[in-house]
């Protein structure tokens, strides 16, 4: 086998374990994005489930003068 056919192909293969490795991060960084924004959806929902009981016309006129 020709020494320099050996070396492309070590090279090669080194290269294809560095995208597997930034595939998986990139994998893993979209993961933890979707928790967020599912964490994001049920903060704000309960957030709208607890002023449901609010009486209508509350908040509407607030006096912020010092």
């Amino acid at each position: 086998m020709d020494p320099t056919s050996l070396v492309s192909a070590l090279a090669g293969a080194q290269m294809g374990q560095l995208q597997m490795a930034l595939a998986a991060k990139m994998l893993r960084m979209n993961a933890d994005a979707a928790g967020s924004v599912v964490q994001l959806l049920n903060a704000a929902q309960q957030n709208m489930q607890s002023l449901a009981n609010v009486a209508a016309g509350v908040g509407q006129h607030v006096n912020i003068s010092v």
